[in-house]
């Protein structure tokens, strides 16, 4: 069934565990997260970016998951994640996406506010949740290579959250604690003390992006500390390789059926996406 992250969000910042946002393109993802999630009663957020959103894309990810999804006993929700502009947004909403991301992190503190608000009107409106940014989360992964501070995070300033929040009306509230998009050059070390300290004046559930490759203790210690959304691609891309090379191997025929081409593929990211629910604490959470 289709919710809002306001029907799944403040669950988890209550009893402490993480809902997993995977980020999919195509059919084969979309049933790998949904069967997993099923399976392990969790809820669950599917996420699409602006780019797989081009040309049809809008379309197929949005009509395969509103086609299928009650179908599944746990609450999905179909969120746009990185959104910079309006128009993409107000797309998201006409096709049904039930949550939306405004990313005003590279903008200025009082532009970020006011951009963010704007949002929130246009979602609210609809009955649509609005998850926004304050910090920046840096990484080529989502941003390209050419993207201004694309290699540099700017952490997020406890002292701004309050009047940010306050002031934009969000949901959930993605903050930058020492992740990056992507897949990591170097061991991530996670600033719990500014999160702790976000935590102590947020009025909303906080999010963390950037949780592909992050140690699971850390993963474990953030939740602990009050994130409640954690989103991941880069794993599940890398999951999906192995099962590519995998199928390459164990294919007997030079014309292989769909679903014997695609197994593997779909076994290597359900494996992947089972071992982060658990890892986030969310198995057995859907009511």
């Amino acid at each position: 069934m289709l919710v809002t992250l306001n029907e799944v969000l403040p669950q988890a910042r209550a009893q402490h565990y993480a809902v997993g946002a995977f980020d999919c393109t195509e059919d084969v993802m979309i049933r790998a997260i949904l069967d997993t999630a099923e399976q392990e009663r969790a809820p669950i957020i599917l996420m699409a970016l602006e780019h797989d959103l081009k040309g049809r894309g809008i379309q197929y990810i949005s009509g395969m998951v509103h086609a299928v999804a009650d179908a599944y006993q746990i609450p999905i929700v179909l969120h746009l994640d990185h959104a910079e502009n309006l128009d993409i947004i107000r797309k998201a909403i006409d096709h049904g996406f039930t949550s939306v991301m405004f990313d005003g992190s590279q903008l200025p503190f009082r532009e970020n506010i006011e951009r963010s608000r704007e949002v929130v009107e246009i979602a609210h409106a609809h009955k649509v949740a609005v998850e926004a940014e304050l910090g920046f989360v840096a990484g080529k992964d989502i941003y390209g290579t050419d993207y201004p501070g694309a290699g540099q995070s700017l952490l997020t300033e406890p002292n701004e959250v309050i009047e940010f929040v306050a002031q934009t009306g969000v949901d959930a509230l993605a903050v930058s604690i020492g992740t990056a998009h992507g897949v990591y050059v170097a061991k991530p070390n996670l600033d719990i003390e500014r999160l702790q300290a976000i935590e102590a004046v947020s009025s909303v559930p906080l999010v963390m992006h950037g949780g592909s490759g992050t140690p699971e203790d850390q993963v474990r210690n953030a939740i602990r500390n009050g994130i409640t959304k954690l989103n991941v691609y880069a794993d599940s891309r890398v999951a999906m390789l192995q099962g590519l090379k995998r199928s390459a191997e164990i294919q007997t025929r030079n014309d292989p059926l769909p679903d014997a081409l695609f197994a593997p593929i779909r076994e290597s990211l359900a494996q992947l996406v089972a071992e982060r629910i658990r890892l986030f604490g969310a198995n057995n959470r859907a009511h």
